[in-house]
C-alpha cells in the first residue's frame, strides 16, 4: 500500500494514499469540528466548518473532501481558520433559534458545543428568518424545521436504504428545506418511521416524540442493544433515566442497514414498562392498533388459538 507523509500542525504524518485531510489529522489526534461528515457517506463537503489552511493554497478547503498530497502542510487552527470557522458559525446562527435553555437537543449539540469552543456568544448578522410550522403529525418523529442547518445527513441515510428515500432538498437559496415530496408533512410522505434521520442529526431539528420532555441529556444512560427480530441485526439504544427504561432510541446506522419500526416498537414492548400505545398509518391516517398487529404477529396469533 503507497503512502503519503505530509505535516499537520507542525507533526509529520505518514497515511495511507487517498486519505482525507480530515481523517489524516483526527488520526494524529488534531481536532477538527465536522457538521455534514458521516464516515458512512463521506465526499459530501457541504457545510464547510471543517476547513483548514493548507500551504499554497488559493483558500481554505474542506479537510473532509481534500485528499492528502506528498510534503503538504496543513494547519488546523490558524487565525484564518479560526475566523472563517466563526464566520460560519455566526451565519448559520443567523437564522437558528436560540433556545438552548429548552432545547431536546441541548448537551448534545454540535452546534451549541462549537459555538461554546470559539467563543461565537450571539448571531452577527441580520436580515429574514424562516418560521416553520413544528411538525409533530407521525406519532414517532417530530421535526423542527427552524433549526436545521441543512447537513443533508438525514437526507443521505434515508436515500441509502432502496426503495426508502422519503425526504430530499427543497426550493433554492434561503428557502432551501429538507422536506418529503411535495414539501408535504411527514406523516403524508411514505415515511416508515425508521428513524434513521433522527439517529445522525447534529442539531435539534429531529427528535423522538416518545423521549420528549422526560429527560435532559446529561440525565440519560445508554445501552447498545442488537435488534433479533430480522437477520439484519440493527442496532438500538435503551435509554434509561434513573435507572429506568424510558424509551428506545435507533443507532447511527451505516452500513446500509434499513431499521425498521417494528424492531424498535418490539424493544419498546420488551424493555420499557410503560411503551407509548402503538399506531400505524391506515387510509393514509395514523391510528391506535393492538401491539400484536404492530409487530405484524396477527396471523401467528390467530393460528394459535
Amino acid at each position: 500500500m503507497s503512502t503519503v507523509t505530509l505535516t499537520i500542525n507542525g507533526q509529520e504524518v505518514t497515511v495511507p494514499a487517498g486519505t482525507t485531510v480530515l481523517d489524516a489529522a483526527l488520526g494524529a489526534g488534531h481536532f477538527v469540528p465536522t457538521f455534514c461528515h458521516d464516515p458512512a457517506y463521506p465526499g459530501y463537503g457541504g457545510c464547510r466548518i471543517c476547513v483548514v489552511e493548507i500551504k499554497g493554497a488559493r483558500n481554505l478547503p474542506a479537510s473532509c473532501v481534500t485528499a492528502v498530497a506528498p510534503g503538504m502542510v496543513v494547519e488546523t487552527d490558524s487565525p484564518a481558520v479560526m475566523e472563517a470557522r466563526k464566520t460560519i458559525l455566526e451565519l448559520m446562527l443567523a437564522n437558528h433559534p436560540v433556545d438552548c435553555l429548552t432545547c431536546e437537543k441541548s448537551g448534545d449539540c454540535r452546534l451549541q458545543d462549537y459555538a461554546f469552543r470559539y467563543d461565537v456568544k450571539a448571531p452577527s448578522f441580520g436580515g429574514d428568518k424562516k418560521n416553520y410550522e413544528f411538525d409533530d403529525t407521525n406519532p414517532y418523529i417530530s421535526r423542527e424545521m427552524n433549526k436545521c442547518i441543512l447537513c443533508g445527513k438525514c437526507v443521505r441515510t434515508c436515500q441509502d436504504v432502496e426503495e426508502r428515500a422519503v425526504i430530499s432538498f427543497a426550493y433554492r437559496g434561503f428557502k432551501t428545506k429538507v422536506a418529503p415530496a411535495l414539501d408535504s408533512s411527514l406523516a403524508e410522505s411514505a415515511c416508515v418511521s425508521c428513524s434513521r434521520c433522527v439517529s445522525v442529526c447534529p442539531v435539534g431539528a429531529l427528535g423522538y416524540n416518545s423521549l420528549s420532555g422526560k429527560a435532559r441529556v446529561w440525565e440519560l444512560d445508554k445501552e447498545q442493544l442488537t435488534c433479533t427480530w430480522c437477520e439484519a441485526g440493527c442496532l438500538f439504544d435503551l435509554v434509561r433515566k434513573d435507572g429506568k427504561v424510558i424509551g428506545v432510541a435507533a443507532k447511527a446506522p451505516g452500513d446500509g442497514r434499513p431499521l425498521c419500526l417494528k424492531g424498535r416498537l418490539g424493544l419498546e414492548l420488551r424493555y420499557n414498562d410503560e411503551p407509548l400505545k402503538p399506531m400505524m398509518k391506515k387510509d393514509d391516517e395514523f391510528v391506535e392498533v393492538t401491539w400484536t398487529e404492530a409487530l405484524g404477529l396477527d396471523d401467528i396469533m390467530e393460528k394459535l388459538k
